[in-house]
């Protein structure tokens, strides 16, 4: 693959959102639909896949204070500007969600599960006011759109740029490593903007009241230097270290996003999570190590590009939670600045493998913040264990001699073999007592 096509899937890959991106993505296509239309709608059908469905159920929508479709649906088709792209609602203020709140009165979409979607993401949005319609598909990608259409124009199969990832692939983690080690360091510029876009989201969260709180939590008990707190306990365990502020950092920007605060963080493969589980821990200790702006650039790229090596074959969404993919990327970033090569980078991945593959995802959720913490200090395990060459071998469990072998056995788990686990799992959530 070439150097410019790969820096085009990057920048394709990497980018800013507000809010869980699977409601922003249908507040995306929301938003195309009424421009389409040309005026607010007063008639809203939405129909998404199961897994858009399922991570869309129990997140915070930015600044509402609510939770799910409906009201980023509003939104979307008040003040959503589709060319902000998964910062769909950049516009939100409070006046804002009252009218779309208003708007919820008087128009109640109509949200229905597409079982026979051709596409794990997937949503297809029907508008109408009098006599006119408009319909919007977005499918495969979070922001592309396959399809626009109203009643006085159509247009079939619109892309807006989307790299298919089929046909400009990345093909081994031999072709990330290298191009890590050689790209130019202006052309991944970006990824450190990125970084520090994701820090200020978990810094945000230090100062509020965002899901579980627990990125909140740990940051107080590793500052926590008085006997008599009653954090002392957690404070002994956890004390002022950098592995604890990788945890804090990266699951307080989780707590802050899947809480709905109005806060940017830099994506990765559609999600957020995944964009802050793979940048956060290899900045940090970039930082704390007074790594160089090349070591700190390469890092942050080969952590990137592994996430979406991974996910390309794996798919944007599915039963096995991405903070297993996001934490890998961070393992081999991570083993990078430790001092590590290639060989080193491919035995994180393979403890990566080795241990949390199994993670189910069961929709997006403040709980979320759980799963990445998880991820991430698995990650600072795995590249440890890396470069004193301790690593998972071929004759344990899913792991192969070859890396991209043992890449692709964790990608068919998740999928091929889980997809009747993820009909259960949305079975489960659709029909608990609440």
């Amino acid at each position: 693959m070439k150097t410019t096509d790969i820096l085009e899937l990057l920048h394709q890959e990497v980018i800013p959102a507000i809010g869980c991106t699977e409601p922003m993505c249908v507040a995306l296509c929301v938003a195309r639909a009424k421009e389409q239309l040309g005026c607010e709608p007063d008639a809203i059908t939405v129909e998404v896949s199961k897994n858009i469905y399922k991570n869309a159920m129990g997140v915070g929508i930015p600044c509402t204070g609510m939770n799910g479709l409906p009201i980023a649906i509003a939104l979307g088709a008040t003040i959503g500007k589709s060319e902000y792209e998964l910062e769909v609602l950049r516009d939100t203020t409070p006046e804002a969600v009252s009218y779309a709140k208003a708007y919820l009165q008087r128009v109640q979409p109509e949200i229905t599960i597409a079982h026979d979607a051709p596409d794990m993401l997937y949503v297809h949005v029907a508008v109408s006011k009098d006599e006119r319609t408009a319909e919007a598909t977005i499918q495969g990608s979070h922001t592309n759109f396959v399809g626009v259409e109203s009643r006085k124009s159509k247009v079939e199969s619109w892309d807006d740029g989307f790299i298919d990832n089929q046909q400009h692939a990345v093909t081994s983690l031999r072709e990330v490593y290298d191009f890590a080690m050689n790209v130019k360091l202006d052309d991944v510029q970006f990824l450190m903007e990125g970084a520090k876009m994701n820090m200020a989201a978990a810094e945000k969260s230090f100062m509020g009241d965002y899901g579980h709180g627990l990125g909140r939590l740990l940051h107080t008990v590793s500052n926590q230097h008085l006997t008599n707190s009653p954090h002392t306990q957690m404070s002994n365990i956890f004390g002022d270290t950098l592995f604890t502020k990788i945890l804090c950092y990266t699951c307080g920007a989780c707590d802050a996003r899947m809480s709905g605060a109005m806060v940017p963080v830099m994506s990765n493969s559609g999600s957020g999570n995944q964009g802050i589980s793979c940048s956060i821990p290899v900045y940090l200790y970039a930082l704390e190590h007074n790594m160089n702006e090349e070591q700190t650039l390469r890092a942050l790229t080969l952590s990137n590009l592994t996430v979406i090596y991974i996910k390309q074959s794996l798919g944007r969404l599915s039963a096995l939670c991405g903070c297993v993919v996001a934490a890998t990327g961070s393992a081999a970033g991570l083993t990078y600045l430790m001092g590590g090569q290639y060989d080193e980078v491919t035995f994180a991945i393979k403890n990566m493998i080795a241990n949390i593959s199994g993670m189910i995802c069961d929709g997006a959720k403040p709980a979320c913040a759980l799963k990445v913490t998880s991820g991430v200090a698995t990650a600072v395990l795995s590249a440890s264990m890396a470069m004193h060459h301790s690593f998972a071998e071929s004759t344990e469990g899913i792991v192969e001699d070859d890396i991209d072998r043992t890449i692709h056995n964790l990608t068919r788990i998740g999928h091929d073999g889980m997809c009747q686990t993820d009909d259960l799992i949305i079975d489960i959530m659709t029909h608990k007592d609440r």
